[in-house]
């Protein structure tokens, strides 16, 4: 994905793509297929460093920093096919953006297409974590 996409754009992208599909089954077999699309995570990247807590599945979502474009790049990879599209729609809005886009945005648009209403608890939690470390990671980088 092009650095030139903005945090909004990508995730206007994901409203527009998810509102194509007319039930929630459709939408959880098109989440699936985002998780089987993300840059996969290599066995030794699947360390504690990268691990996120607070899921119910296993789920590792590597941070790397380029000095290069400024701008922070993801991998990851989980033990459970929907953990893993979770992962990957926060991965597809973030990566190679700025750390200050990532630490700052705002994830409505998972609202937006109803995931939350969709999740089990333990599942919306999860992904809550993962938000949650991703831009406590943009943080830590940008200062």
């Amino acid at each position: 994905m092009p650095a030139t996409n903005t945090v909004s754009d990508r995730a206007q992208q994901i409203v527009d793509e998810f509102s194509l599909f007319d039930d929630w089954m459709s939408r959880y077999e098109y989440l699936i297929e985002l998780g089987d699309d993300i840059p996969l995570l290599d066995e030794e990247k699947k360390t504690e460093e990268n691990y996120i807590h607070g899921c119910q599945s296993d789920v590792w979502i590597e941070t790397e920093f380029n000095d290069e474009d400024r701008a922070l790049r993801f991998r990851g990879d989980s033990n459970a096919k929907i953990t893993k599209g979770l992962a990957a729609l926060i991965i597809r809005v973030l990566d190679e953006q700025p750390p200050d886009a990532i630490a700052d945005a705002d994830f409505e648009f998972l609202d937006d297409i109803g995931l939350h209403d969709h999740l089990s608890s333990q599942r919306n939690n999860g992904l809550k974590a993962m938000i949650e470390e991703v831009q406590e990671r943009a943080r830590a980088t940008r200062n």
